[in-house]
């Protein structure tokens, strides 16, 4: 059953990264269209419109994303700064969802942007790039002959997660905005955790 839910988990991060990134990519159509627009109301509607897919979709799905990998990391023998390639996306993806937070959403009140339209196709090509790293794994280990430190997390951690995960998911496309809540819960107790796993049962990485 924990390996059922650990593969549920690893679905839902791929889910919410590949969404993310059609999103990102959905945003800066949306944004170029408004900037290149004649017609104020044309304007009007693609920033609307941009308004509706980052609060809907692209918001929640970058949140649960995060959440998912990071409980990835946390739970299992791939750790935080065990991989190059582990630490590349943790670092890529902590950088997006603050910029998409405090930068990009914020922004969007402004109206369409050159700069928008760039952020947004750099933030998919960013999503795209992660996504090869996950499926490359390239550069090895951060300190040559370093193993992981922890084994495997409980079966809860994991349940916890795609059930969290989907219901801040359905949230965030009645209210319209996104509610994290449950999954920065969620990153600080299985973070905090984490060391208290060191004895249980290992898989192997490539099982992950």
């Amino acid at each position: 059953m924990t390996k059922r839910w650990r593969q549920l988990t690893v679905w839902l991060h791929i889910l919410t990264s590949v969404g993310w990134m059609a999103q990102a990519m959905t945003l800066c159509v949306l944004l170029a269209v408004g900037l290149a627009a004649d017609l104020p109301a044309a304007r009007d509607a693609a920033t609307s419109m941009a308004h509706q897919v980052d609060g809907r979709l692209l918001a929640p799905m970058a949140g649960v994303s995060a959440c998912t990998g990071i409980v990835l990391a946390a739970a299992t023998p791939w750790g935080f700064f065990l991989h190059w390639w582990v630490l590349i996306k943790f670092a890529i993806s902590m950088v997006q969802v603050y910029l998409g937070i405090f930068v990009l959403s914020p922004a969007l009140a402004t109206g369409p942007s050159l700069p928008l339209v760039i952020g947004t196709a750099l933030m998919a090509s960013a999503i795209a790039f992660q996504g090869w790293l996950s499926v490359r794994k390239p550069w090895g280990t951060v300190r040559r002959g370093r193993r992981a430190a922890a084994g495997t997390g409980p079966r809860w951690a994991f349940v916890a997660t795609v059930l969290g995960g989907l219901a801040e998911l359905a949230l965030a496309l009645v209210l319209g905005h996104p509610m994290p809540l449950l999954s920065l819960i969620l990153i600080i107790i299985v973070v905090s955790r984490r060391p208290r796993w060191a004895g249980s049962p290992r898989i192997r990485p490539a099982q992950v």
